[in-house]
């Protein structure tokens, strides 16, 4: 086993690979960029070095930088998370020449799977399905047209070099492939310094399949069951199950063989992954992660074993821990990908100040993989991936239902996040019943944008609001107090409340230290207060619904039924920041780099044109007209970074 473990990555990845290497007496020495500099990784690892400033091309991706903290360390091997250098066969082949054990596959195996196009080449004369397509070498945007219209519609679009979702575009129709190409290309070359792309026949509603294989150095390989990732946003995976429901023995035996193939043809070392597309009884192979995936966890949940360690240990040159016949499952996983993202804006990421991230309590069935805890930054230059939570039970419902409860217990403030709608989305009738598919999201939009009723909601937020300023707060002087008082009349205290533009008016009853009384809309809701919990404060609902309130000058948080709800107290100020809207501007809902600028000052645009395109949190997002008009300015060009908020282009 090795001595000293550098983990070149960040977040809950390199909180989590940390944790197996300390129980097996491992030294962890972790990297840093500027912006991570107090990062939970850092603040778990024993040691940490600096690596650069906060893009990731000049700190993450830079792999002399990474190789230099290394040495400096006296690390014997590097293990690479996923993301960033963990398929990079250079860096790979970089480390060996440095003496320092690559924690992965042999950079030829890496080095074939890296381009999709010649991998599914490969595979296919292996008698390996693949889906028809175009993976040659003619790249010109002009050649890509040509064999798109020759391919037909619909179809996907997808950065040879890459994985993770980024720069896939779909295109159904001629129309709208000249840009669909340009974006890719785009986005393919800054995320993997390869612009190259492959075309492929689009399946509107397939699932998506995969097989954990693991293979030693000395010739051993197995597969260690499957995973359906099939619920995505922007070809990025939002909930994994192992194993995947609903597959009978054959299709398994199918795929555990063909993955097994993939894995023996490049002669593959470590822990990679197999996806496949399934189409009824037909799969499809699609690529092989030549490295640990995001959703490993629920594998280890039904198998109880540890996949960094057997990666550290076949990394040091032992032979697999177990044969094939020895690895046995046992109930259901499922994991949800907790992001700082908000689902209601199009996923767009959320930045800034984590001022509180409560995580669900971890027992024998639910586990938590975290990367962030209250106080920490979320940078704009990395992705969105929180941390996870993985539920793991004797059946699939079982594993559903501690999930549920486990995501209702999530409390984060200071950004937005996917937490509410992972509840909704675990709860769909649709997913309870394993009808799942990479069209889950669309197919189940109007489920998974349901408005909870805000009645119950606004009556908490308003007497907690009465509550934090009542005058058995020791802290407040008689000026200060708002109990309502009336000579000869009935206390009541009125509290005005927004949620989004719909305006509540509440009124609060009554109000002492062990209850509350709110009506809303002609409805009395009873309320008795738990406890307070700093910074929250607890509540039972008459009924017995447990609530969450979070209390700020000018908005109220609500955490009730795995669901948040943001009010804001309607006292006029909420409508300073939108007046600029109002009066034709445009503001970037968050940080990043204009990567392109559609249009020029004094176009005419229509009401959704695409104006400008801004990078963050490594994707892309259209920044559209609100309405038809005329571009009166534009403040920013193509290369500039901007901060969120920041006023774009202004419309007339």
């Amino acid at each position: 086993m090795f001595h000293k473990l550098l983990i070149a990555n960040r977040g809950e990845i390199a909180c989590r690979v940390a944790r197996t290497a300390k129980r097996l007496g491992v030294s962890v020495a972790a990297v840093y960029s500027e912006a991570d500099a107090r990062a939970l990784h850092v603040r778990v690892a024993d040691e940490a070095w600096p690596i650069g400033p906060a893009p990731a091309a000049q700190s993450y991706l830079d792999a002399d930088r990474i190789l230099e903290a290394a040495r400096k360390a006296g690390a014997d091997a590097i293990h690479p998370g996923y993301g960033f250098l963990s398929e990079n066969p250079a860096f790979a082949a970089a480390c060996g020449k440095a003496g320092i054990v690559f924690v992965g596959p042999p950079p030829s195996a890496m080095e074939a799977m890296s381009s999709k196009s010649a991998a599914k080449a490969r595979m296919s004369k292996a008698g390996v399905p693949v889906l028809p397509g175009y993976h040659g070498d003619e790249q010109s945007t002009a050649a890509l047209e040509k064999r798109a219209n020759e391919l037909g519609f619909p179809l996907i679009i997808k950065p040879s070099g890459g994985g993770g979702g980024k720069g896939m575009q779909i295109v159904t129709e001629a129309g709208g492939l000249r840009s669909a190409i340009e974006g890719a290309k785009r986005v393919a070359a800054a995320a993997f310094k390869d612009d190259r792309l492959l075309l492929e026949r689009y399946l509107p509603a397939p699932r998506h399949v995969e097989v954990q294989v693991f293979a030693d150095q000395h010739g051993a390989i197995v597969a260690l069951f499957d995973r359906d990732c099939s619920v995505q946003r922007r070809h990025q995976k939002l909930i994994e199950e192992a194993p995947a429901p609903g597959i009978d023995d054959a299709v398994r035996a199918g795929l555990y063989a063909a993955a097994c193939t993939v894995a023996r043809e490049v002669g593959y070392v470590g822990a990679g992954t197999i996806e496949f597309l399934l189409n009824g009884r037909e799969f499809y192979f699609m690529e092989m992660n030549t490295r640990l995936q995001v959703e490993h966890p629920v594998t280890e949940m039904i198998t109880g074993l540890d996949l960094v360690e057997w990666q550290l240990r076949v990394a040091s040159g032992e032979p697999l821990p177990l044969k094939q016949a020895d690895i046995q499952r046992s109930g259901h996983a499922i994991e949800v990908r907790l992001c700082a993202e908000d689902p209601a804006r199009d996923f767009v990421p959320s930045v800034g100040t984590l001022d509180l991230m409560w995580w669900p309590a971890e027992h024998d069935g639910l586990r938590v993989d975290r990367g962030f805890e209250s106080g920490d930054a979320v940078p704009s230059f990395y992705d969105s991936l929180l941390g996870k939570i993985i539920a793991h039970g004797p059946s699939r419902d079982a594993a559903l239902d501690r999930l549920i409860a486990g995501v209702e217990d999530v409390r984060v403030d200071g950004v937005a996040t996917n937490a509410s709608w992972l509840v909704r989305a675990l709860g769909a009738p649709a997913f309870r019943s394993a009808d799942v598919s990479t069209a889950f999201i669309p197919q189940n939009a109007a489920w998974l944008g349901t408005v909870p009723d805000a009645a119950p909601a606004a009556a908490l937020a308003a007497a907690s609001r009465v509550w934090e300023l009542a005058p058995w707060q020791a802290r407040l002087s008689p000026w200060d107090v708002t109990d309502g008082f009336r000579m000869s009349q009935p206390s009541v205290i009125s509290i005005p409340l927004l949620l989004n533009d719909r305006a509540l008016d509440v009124e609060v009853l009554e109000s002492t230290p062990e209850h509350s009384v709110a009506r809303v809309d002609g409805k009395t809701f009873k309320l008795s207060f738990h406890d307070s919990v700093r910074p929250l404060l607890q509540w039972v609902e008459q009924g017995g619904a447990d609530a969450d309130v979070l209390v700020h000058p000018h908005r109220i948080d609500v955490w009730r039924l795995g669901e948040k709800l943001s009010f804001t107290v309607n006292d006029g100020s909420q409508f300073e920041s939108a007046a600029a809207t109002h009066a034709g501007g445009l503001t970037t809902p968050l940080p990043g780099v204009v990567v392109s600028v559609a249009v020029k000052e004094g176009d005419a645009v229509t009401a959704g044109q695409t104006l400008l395109v801004i990078e963050a949190m490594k994707m892309e997002h259209a920044i559209k007209a609100p309405r038809a008009g005329t571009v009166k300015s534009l403040k920013y060009k193509a290369g500039d970074r901007v901060r969120e908020g920041s006023a774009l282009a202004e419309i007339e």
